[in-house]
């Protein structure tokens, strides 16, 4: 079955530019589901073919639907519809809760894991004096296989005994230790990726981001985690519940 025998074909008589009406067409057919979050869409040169456009159109057409966030580019796989992630901005949880609380499945690659002794900025987000012990895990971050985010960790030391307690998720292992924090100052702004995080997402350099700088603390007080974490804009929205007290 052809792919326009799903989605539709071009309206004769419409005037507007053919990579606008082909957007049309798979936004309209996302909206309806007939389109889900996973469905495979062609390769450029098959939907050329199909629609009787250049590859050029098409990439336009496809292009635009990744901004929006309705589609994503998965590299070496092909271009798939997105399944977008709403993270709670009132809710103190880990990337692999969320997930879970989604019937999505996390997993990650570690960049690195390491111990040593605090910098600068890490002191000043910890309260930790110079030398103090911390412990670093920086990773990539998915969903369903798909790269979701990028995460840079620092907990301090006295939270932890070694970086082996940390495999999957954090938070389950700072529970383990009984380091949990239970609340947290986070502060959110919108970045362009640059080579190399876009590289690690599988996404290209300008790429918009969510960064969140996330400091965790323990119910006494004292500070557990400097977390930054890097999230595709095209996959995440952030909300928060607001009351008037």
């Amino acid at each position: 079955m052809a792919f326009s025998d799903d989605i539709g074909r071009f309206r004769k008589g419409n005037p507007s530019p053919l990579y606008l009406q082909l957007q049309d067409l798979i936004r309209n057919a996302i909206g309806e589901k007939l389109l889900v979050q996973g469905n495979a869409i062609p390769a450029e040169r098959d939907l050329a073919i199909e629609y009787d456009v250049s590859r050029i159109t098409v990439r336009k057409a496809i292009g635009g639907l990744v901004e929006e966030g309705l589609l994503t580019r998965r590299r070496g796989a092909g271009t798939f519809v997105a399944g977008r992630v709403e993270k709670s901005f009132s809710k103190l949880s880990s990337f692999s809760e969320d997930m879970a609380a989604r019937g999505r499945t996390s997993s990650s690659t570690w960049i690195s894991r390491s111990a040593g002794q605090v910098n600068p900025e890490e002191a000043m987000a910890l309260g930790l004096s110079p030398g103090a012990p911390v412990f670093r895990f920086n990773r990539i971050r998915y969903a369903d296989e798909e790269a979701m985010a990028l995460e840079f960790s620092t907990i301090a030391g006295y939270c932890l005994t070694s970086v082996d307690g940390v495999t999957d998720s954090l938070y389950a292992a700072l529970e383990a230790a009984g380091s949990r924090p239970v609340r947290a100052l986070q502060r959110l702004r919108a970045v362009p990726f640059g080579g190399e995080h876009a590289r690690m997402l599988g996404v290209d350099a300008g790429h918009a981001g969510l960064l969140i700088e996330r400091r965790g603390f323990l119910r006494d007080g004292r500070a557990a985690e400097f977390t930054r974490s890097y999230y595709r804009g095209d996959a995440y929205d952030f909300v928060a519940e607001l009351a008037d007290i």
